[in-house]
């Protein structure tokens, strides 16, 4: 592993959006590390003088105040999982296209350097615009930025429809599936293994557990014109004392991953009912977010953007403005399935077009 390298945490927003993104992944960000990033972005949204700026931790929102009658979230985060020689920056070809290559590049980089450079560009929107670059998304749950804000200032997530600029191939992607993780637990009575009759073996029992899972028909269902893919899989499974000793207890860890028609309550009865007989504990649990397209904002992004959204699998932020009744979909450039990867890297004609697309709704009159 590297150290983050690299340059001077300065911003040029004249710059275009892919050289943007450049310098954005090219300072050190991983969770934990991003004030220099914030006080980059801090820096460049208060150069613009139609943008009033708040800062919460590292964390910096930039709205405009035009009266419109209607406001439009966009939110991104800033941080990334560590570099593993993966920086600085550098331009590749995949597939005989040109790629921007990096940490950082896909997730989400390419998608702020897109609203930052909107945000500063952009004094007369068409509608009124909070812009949000928050901290801590890679890491737990109680660290994250955007939770914090929605706690100590719920007034500055306010908005009619918001967008997060998670990868999603340049496509809209609508609401997110919830998760839940629970652990099954069994129960057994130890003894010596060479008098194994005197005991229970707990690591036995947990057959029937990973029976229910593997004869598991996940569901297909459709919300708001969406088809979402559910998911129940064991994740991880611990049992045993020493090699020469039953054990009195083993527990597999299952995801599910429920589709946003789900409540938290429902998710949870559903897995504690698929598991009857077995001690349940849910250790960590989000909800989903439905789509919201019928939203006229919504419509109106659709149009923009010209293509058919997609449900999102994978949980993301939306939820968080979901939860305060705001329809939220994901918008930016990447492939999802490269977030994270050695390899990460986003076509520059995806970064053109979402901000183009961008651009033009923002702009219509």
């Amino acid at each position: 592993m590297t150290a983050s390298p690299l340059r001077p945490a300065a911003l040029d927003t004249s710059a275009s959006s892919v050289e943007l993104t450049r310098q954005l992944c090219d300072i050190a960000s991983v969770s934990g590390e991003e004030g220099a990033i914030a006080d980059a972005i801090e820096a460049a949204a208060s150069a613009a003088p139609h943008l009033e700026i708040t800062r919460v931790g590292d964390t910096v929102v930039a709205r405009t105040e035009l009266g419109r009658d209607r406001r439009v979230v966009i939110a991104g985060h800033i941080d990334t999982v560590p570099i593993n020689d993966n920086l600085p920056t550098r331009e590749v070809e995949v597939g005989g296209e040109p790629h921007l290559w990096g940490r950082g590049t896909v997730d989400m980089k390419a998608g702020v350097a897109v609203q930052l450079k909107l945000a500063v560009e952009l004094a007369e929107p068409a509608v009124d615009v909070t812009w949000i670059w928050y901290d801590h998304e890679e890491v737990g749950e109680e660290l994250n930025g955007l939770r914090r804000l929605a706690e100590a200032r719920p007034d500055l997530m306010r908005g009619d429809f918001a967008i997060l600029g998670e990868p999603s191939n340049g496509h809209i992607e609508g609401g997110c599936n919830g998760t839940l993780r629970a652990e099954v637990r069994t129960r057994g009575v130890r003894a010596h293994s060479a008098r194994s009759w005197m005991g229970h073996n707990a690591i036995h029992d947990a057959a029937e557990i990973l029976q229910v899972l593997q004869s598991y028909r996940a569901r297909e269902i459709e919300v708001d014109g969406l088809r979402y893919r559910e998911g129940l899989n064991a994740v991880m499974i611990g049992g045993g004392v020493a090699g020469n000793v039953i054990p009195d207890e083993c527990v597999v860890q299952v995801n599910y991953r429920f589709a946003p028609s789900r409540s938290l309550e429902e998710a949870t009865a559903h897995v504690v009912e698929l598991f009857e007989g077995f001690e349940v504990r849910v250790v960590d649990a989000a909800p989903g977010a439905r789509p919201g397209l019928d939203a006229p904002l919504a419509q109106e992004f659709i149009a923009a953007v010209g293509a058919t959204p997609q449900p999102k699998y994978g949980w993301t932020d939306v939820a968080r403005f979901s939860a305060l009744g705001i329809p939220a979909v994901n918008f930016g450039p990447g492939d999802p399935s490269k977030a994270h990867a050695d390899d990460e890297s986003v076509p520059v004609a995806q970064i053109v077009a979402a901000e183009e697309s961008l651009r033009t709704w923002l702009s219509r009159s």
